[in-house]
């Protein structure tokens, strides 16, 4: 058991910091200091309390990435409810099955979403917040809620006649072992399940962090990833929050001109994000210099090609503000050709590897320990790992986790717990590799998209999707069988298209042109039959993996 009590971190972060800002809506350019945060957690706190919220009450969550929607966490928490976050991009009806799976007796929701749901379907929700400004939207007919919004302030002066102060901060005594999160998945295979977290899984990745050096008081971080996701949640929320550090949460979609614009003016000290950010600047920014018949010729040279790696990363580095330490890439594997050129150019970058089940990190290493393949050595002293295989250093099996951040299990869904652990109590990842000697973990891909070949050889989509992306024209493909053979979906790069001049009916003849080049990149069992044009984008999960499983029957 993790020494340090969850709620407890935050009952002391919020006095030491007390006159430090702690978080700032960026598009509203509106800063809050722990002090402000802290009053109105009191303010909540006082409704829940005249509502009777009892312990291990379910508290939903569900809006755009703002700083009330981390207070409302925060209130949650350490009054002692569960937390229940919802991802935005969930549709209505998923929205309402979570809400009422989970049982929750509150929902506190952006003003827009809350106008997509309807409030039969909900019916057990005693009361609706609004996240703009904690208004009660809806009660339950019997509640006297609005009533209570409207004394609130009075209320609040009553029982801090001197204003809320730091000494008057007393949280929930509540051990590590009880659960404080339900956060429903939303992965690549379709399913979502009530991941069960208590303070002791949190107060783990936390904690851990803390031994990092990656972040320090008073620092800033850049949220731009999904808050109601555990990667984002853990890393842009609760572990700065822990530790004093000022979060600005972004609040719009971090398209790379908003990114960069964002970066520029932050100038943040720790970096969290996906694969896809990296790939699309890589792609954007540095292959077009790389491809320039001078640049390339220059590469050759002794020297010179040292001098133009420290440009480019000179240039890449202040592109993201230059006073970052370290940028952290997590939520899915990232392509491999982007990854072995960042560490040619001695980019701080490292790879780190997690699921909500550990809220969410089992493996990192710092970018000076990165090697590339690998996605960092599992948690000393929180997590342990093994791979089932006969040989896990060279034979590939699924990855299994224990130790610290492993959750309870799944909510009300007894049979998806079973079948997620082993016999002797190992956490099953669905995810394929190696480890070596120092417990680094190498990830093949998952499990349930290997792909068995003709001849019973293992084949990862994940690895041919990573060659073929960096061909001509490809913007995004997934790989599939189709018929005992292999098929690539490809939606294409218009704009690079569009720029070079050739009309959209020479696709096809370049695709052809790419499955060719591909082909020589693979082993013979690998080997890819067609390449598909695919009209659109594909789907995404918020933390920007494909949908895989939409695409399987294409």
């Amino acid at each position: 058991m993790i020494k340090e009590n969850f709620i407890k971190l935050y009952e002391d972060s919020f006095k030491e910091n007390w006159e430090l800002p702690a978080l700032t809506d960026y598009s509203k350019n509106k800063t809050y200091t722990f002090k402000d945060v802290a009053t109105d957690i009191a303010k909540i706190h006082i409704i829940f309390n005249e509502c009777q919220i009892r312990r291990g009450d379910k508290i939903a969550l569900v809006g755009k990435d703002c700083a009330h929607w981390c207070v409302v966490y925060m209130a949650a928490v350490t009054y002692g409810a569960i937390i229940v976050p919802i991802l935005q991009d969930f549709s209505a009806n998923d929205i309402h099955h979570i809400i009422n799976h989970s049982g929750s007796v509150f929902l506190f929701v952006s003003d827009k979403i809350w106008d997509s749901l309807e409030e039969d379907k909900i019916d057990n929700l005693r009361g609706v917040f609004s996240l703009s400004d904690y208004r009660c939207l809806h009660q339950r007919d019997g509640e006297s809620i609005q009533k209570l919004m409207l004394a609130l302030d009075e209320k609040m002066e009553a029982k801090y006649p001197k204003g809320f102060q730091k000494e008057d901060i007393q949280y929930a005594e509540l051990g590590n072992e009880k659960v404080v999160l339900l956060n429903y998945t939303s992965g690549t295979t379709g399913f979502s399940k009530g991941v069960m977290l208590t303070g002791n899984n949190l107060a783990g990745n936390v904690t851990y962090a803390r031994t990092l050096d990656v972040i320090f008081r008073g620092e800033r971080m850049l949220c731009f990833l999904p808050l109601a996701h555990a990667y984002s949640c853990a890393f842009n929320f609760l572990v700065p929050m822990a530790f004093g550090a000022h979060v600005y949460i972004l609040g719009k979609v971090p398209s790379p001109k908003i990114l960069l614009k964002a970066f520029e003016e932050i100038k943040p000290n720790l970096i969290i994000t996906v694969p896809l950010i990296l790939e699309k600047i890589y792609k954007k920014m540095i292959l077009p210099q790389l491809n320039k018949r001078t640049l390339k010729l220059a590469l050759n040279i002794p020297l010179l090609d040292a001098r133009i790696y420290t440009k480019i990363r000179k240039s890449l580095v202040d592109a993201m503000g230059g006073r970052f330490r370290e940028v952290i890439v997590g939520g899915a594997a990232m392509n491999q050709e982007v990854t072995d050129f960042l560490y040619k150019i001695k980019f701080p970058f490292t790879i780190g590897y997690g699921m909500t089940e550990c809220g969410p990190l089992i493996s990192y290493d710092s970018n000076k320990e990165f090697i590339p393949g690998s996605c960092g050595q599992v948690l000393k002293g929180i997590m342990q790992v093994r791979i089932d295989s006969k040989n896990p250093y060279h034979q590939v099996g699924e990855i299994q986790v224990k130790g610290e951040n492993v959750m309870t299990g799944y909510y009300k869904n007894d049979e998806a717990t079973r079948n997620v652990f082993t016999k002797d109590g190992w956490l099953k990842t669905g995810d394929l590799g190696t480890i070596d000697e120092n417990n680094r973990i190498y990830i093949r891909g998952r499990s349930k998209t290997m792909i068995l070949g003709a001849s019973g050889q293992n084949i990862y989509p994940e690895e041919i999707e990573s060659k073929l992306n960096n061909l001509p024209f490809v913007m995004e493909s997934v790989v599939v069988e189709k018929n005992g053979k292999l098929v690539g979906l490809v939606y294409p790069d218009y704009e690079a298209v569009d720029n070079t001049g050739l009309s959209h009916d020479d696709i096809s003849v370049v695709m052809e042109q790419n499955r060719v080049e591909l082909n020589k990149l693979l082993a013979p069992y690998e080997t890819v039959s067609t390449l598909q044009l695919y009209p659109t984008e594909f789907e995404k999960t918020p933390k920007k993996s494909i949908k895989r499983y939409l695409y399987t029957n294409y």
